[in-house]
C-alpha cells in the first residue's frame, strides 16, 4: 500500500492497480466491492468510486451497474495507450502499406539488450529487422528486439501480411509502454534502407513495452524527417 500522506482516492487507486499489476485479479475477476473498500480504507464511497472512475477511465477496470467492478481484459488496456500501428495510419489515408523484412532471426542478447528484456546476458532474443513503404516509399526502418517468452511464434509470423505490432497486440497484450522521442541522425544501414543521406534528419521512436513486470520488446523506429510527423489536439 501506498504513503498515507496521499489522498484517499489516490490510495485505494494505487492499491487496486498494484494488485491488478501483480496479478491479485486477472482479467475478469471481481474486484473488491465499494462496501468492502470504505471499510478497508475508512474512507466515503464518493472517495471509492472517484478511485474506480479513473481505473475504468485508464481501462484497467469495467463496471456493470448493480453488480460490481470486474479486471479489464488487457486487450483494453492496450487501446487505452494509443500504440496506433503503421499499417493502419497508411490504410486510413487510402495509400498502399508495404513491409521490407531485411532480418528476421533468433539472436543472442547483449548484456545492455538482456537488461531492457528481463533476460539473462547470452540468452536468445528474437531480432527483425522490416521497412515499411508507402505507395512504395520508404516511411519506417523498425528494428525490433522481443523476449521469446511472451512471443514464441514470432518469427514463424509472415510479416509481410501483419504487422509486429499487430501480432504482438494480440499474442501479448501489454499493461506499459515507455517512450523516448527524439530528432537524430540514421545509422549508415537505417539511411541505405530507407533511401536518404548519411546526415539527414530524423524522428527515433524508441518503445519498451512490459506485461506485469515482464518486458515484451523494444523498438527502434526510424523515419525520415521530410516524411513523417507526429500530430495532435489538445482542448484545455
Amino acid at each position: 500500500m501506498k504513503s498515507t500522506t496521499q489522498a484517499p482516492y489516490a490510495r485505494v487507486k494505487h492499491f487496486l492497480k498494484d494488485g491488478l499489476a501483480s496479478g491479485q485479479w486477472v482479467p475478469g475477476d471481481q474486484m473488491p466491492s465499494e462496501a468492502e473498500l470504505v471499510a478497508q480504507f475508512a474512507v466515503s464511497r464518493m472517495t471509492v468510486g472517484r478511485a474506480l472512475r479513473e481505473l475504468q477511465a485508464e481501462g484497467l477496470v469495467t463496471r456493470v451497474q448493480g453488480v460490481g467492478s470486474f479486471a479489464a481484459h488487457l486487450s483494453r488496456v492496450s487501446s487505452t495507450l494509443t500504440i496506433r500501428d503503421l499499417h493502419d495510419e497508411i490504410v486510413a489515408r487510402g495509400h498502399t502499406h508495404q513491409a521490407n523484412v531485411v532480418l528476421s532471426r533468433a539472436e543472442k542478447a547483449g548484456a545492455s539488450l538482456a537488461a531492457q528484456l528481463g533476460l539473462k546476458s547470452g540468452a536468445p532474443v528474437f531480432h527483425t529487422l522490416i521497412v515499411h513503404s508507402e505507395n512504395g516509399v520508404p516511411l519506417q526502418c523498425e528494428d525490433r528486439y522481443v523476449n521469446p517468452a511472451c512471443a514464441p511464434d514470432y518469427l514463424q509470423t509472415d510479416f509481410q501480411k501483419t504487422t509486429p505490432t499487430q501480432y504482438l497486440l494480440t499474442v501479448a497484450p501489454l499493461w506499459e509502454a515507455q517512450y523516448s522521442i527524439e530528432a537524430g541522425s540514421p545509422t549508415a544501414q537505417e539511411a541505405q534502407l530507407l533511401g536518404i543521406g548519411a546526415h539527414d534528419p530524423c524522428l527515433i521512436v524508441v518503445r519498451r513495452t512490459i506485461n506485469r513486470g515482464v518486458p515484451i520488446t523494444l523498438a527502434r523506429l526510424v523515419h525520415p524527417g521530410t516524411r513523417y510527423q507526429i500530430s495532435g489536439a489538445f482542448k484545455p
